[in-house]
């Protein structure tokens, strides 16, 4: 080990166009720009197939942006988990599943299924709700019901009925003395339940009040609906309207107390509202009217910061060869800090989504408490406190390997208030200057990269053009920095996979062969 090595996650601090919507770049920032102008760089990938998730439209997040920083490769998440998690029965041992089976039982209620019906696989695919329909009847379960989203857009745009009638015959195979299953409602994808980024509530009440309440245009089966609505409109699949399925003028499946749902989408950004609307008992965005008890779960937790939904099926993946395991292999101790809003991000899921360190005697893990406010009001949050305990560490020598996050980009990004955001990196820029003067004084090599963008995109056209404020994290690549090391960067491309081998070559240690290589040249 030739020097130690400090890495700094901006947690959301992607790479902007430079438009009216990059708060990093409209902040001043000269500490980050020193770095950029004067010391090996690169960028990397850290969204979509990059870190685990289906496709390339996939935002990436916190959660798998810091498994693939700390295991030095990519492992399944998403489509791809939520498969491997049914075809080995273990979403079905999980605490998720079998509480709304139990909760279903206990209330003599009913097993709602709430997703998008196709077999695009970016959103959801029809197999797994499949799957979860079959396994409910051999658990016991004698009713349940399919509220259907129509998809258009990751299929062919009028390719619902071939869905529907696959799910209809599904179902009729199940059906006998002792399962009863049914289709219940629907509607199109882009017109009820799956907003995104909070552009329209309207839309979430349409399905939940469609699925919930029963309240919509009635028809005696999903065929006939989809067919009259094409006809009557000339609508493709994603814009049809809402659905419901009725016998003798009464909907034959709404979501009623003592009932269960779950959502079988496994993609984020279009879960979330809809989400909150069926699982959070302090939901004020809309008149839920008569809803209560009736448990919720998702497929995966969408939202891994604000833990949304508090119920899911599928477990984070169970990664193994992680860096802290070569380091603690080689006998260096490591030290890992960050605030209360990312200190699971540096700890568990830096550590492959193990909970409890590898080895008392070589982990330190320091957590400062977050202030309990919107980050808005306090956009430095707690930098400044995570940079004297960073650099007391790194005056005391002990540790070989440093890591620390810093939420500003993320947390303040969330808020959608540009100015807040601006604050938040010029504070961050202040602290990341005392800790490159420090890792200079003190013989450090400082890494600085991020996990995923968010502040660098908080602003976005609209259907008419106009610009309105974004929440989400952002499909842009992250900057890779090295001050300290004499030597050069590769060429890439490079994702946040190859930091860990980068991480071990600057200490003298040899990759796992499982990991992607070290970006040194």
């Amino acid at each position: 080990m030739t020097k130690p090595v400090v890495l700094v996650v901006m947690d959301g601090v992607g790479i902007g166009d430079g438009g009216p919507g990059d708060a990093v770049k409209k902040a001043h920032t000269p500490n980050l720009d020193h770095l950029l102008a004067t010391c090996p760089n690169t960028t990397l990938k850290a969204h979509g197939t990059a870190v685990g998730l289906p496709t390339d439209d996939d935002m990436g997040n916190s959660e798998v942006g810091h498994n693939t920083l700390g295991c030095g490769q990519i492992y399944a998440q998403g489509a791809k988990l939520v498969g491997e998690s049914i075809q080995s029965g273990s979403i079905f041992q999980s605490r998720a599943w079998n509480t709304l089976l139990d909760g279903v039982r206990r209330a003599d209620g009913r097993l709602h299924f709430l997703g998008l019906l196709s077999d695009g696989n970016v959103h959801s695919h029809m197999d797994h709700l499949i799957a979860l329909l079959r396994q409910a009847k051999v658990e016991g379960i004698h009713t349940a019901f399919c509220h259907i989203l129509l998809d258009g857009r990751d299929v062919p745009a009028t390719s619902a009925l071939q869905y529907v009638e696959r799910l209809e015959n599904v179902l009729s195979d199940l059906n006998d003395d002792t399962f009863t299953g049914k289709i219940a409602s629907g509607g199109g994808r882009m017109n009820i339940t799956m907003d995104r980024y909070e552009a329209d509530w309207d839309m979430v009440k349409r399905g939940f009040d469609c699925h919930v309440h029963g309240i919509g245009r009635q028809f005696a089966d999903a065929k006939t609906a989809i067919e009259t609505y094409r006809q009557e409109t000339g609508c493709i699949d994603q814009d049809l309207g809402a659905f419901v399925i009725a016998e003798n003028g009464a909907p034959v499946g709404r979501i009623r107390p003592g009932d269960s749902v779950i959502l079988f989408n496994f993609r984020g950004d279009r879960a979330l509202e809809i989400s909150r609307a069926l699982g959070d008992p302090d939901f004020d965005r809309f008149d839920r009217g008569d809803y209560h008890d009736v448990l919720f779960a998702g497929m995966l937790e969408y939202d891994g910061d604000a833990h949304i939904p508090e119920r899911y099926l599928v477990e984070p993946p169970v990664i193994e060869n992680t860096l802290t395991e070569l380091l603690v292999a080689n006998g260096i101790n490591e030290f890992a800090l960050s605030e209360t809003q990312k200190y699971g991000h540096v700890t568990y899921f830096w550590n492959g989504n193990r909970s409890g360190k590898v080895s008392e005697e070589l982990e330190t893990y320091v957590e400062i408490p977050s202030d309990n406010c919107p980050f808005d009001q306090k956009p430095a949050m707690k930098c400044r406190e995570i940079t004297d305990c960073l650099i007391e560490a790194m005056e005391s020598h002990r540790y070989g390997f440093l890591r620390c996050n810093f939420p500003n980009g993320d947390m303040v990004g969330h808020t959608g208030v540009f100015d807040a955001v601006v604050t938040s990196m010029e504070a961050l820029d202040v602290q990341l200057g005392r800790i490159m003067q420090a890792a200079e004084r003190e013989g450090y090599v400082l890494a600085v990269t991020a996990d995923h963008g968010n502040a660098d995109v908080m602003l976005e056209k609209n259907k008419k053009g106009e610009y309105q404020v974004r929440t989400a994290h952002s499909l842009s690549a992250v900057p890779f920095v090295l001050q300290g090391y004499e030597g050069k960067l590769g060429e890439g491309p490079y994702g946040l996979s190859n930091v860990a081998a980068t991480i071990a070559e600057l200490l003298g240690l040899e990759k796992p062969a499982s990991w992607d290589p070290s970006m040194l040249a």
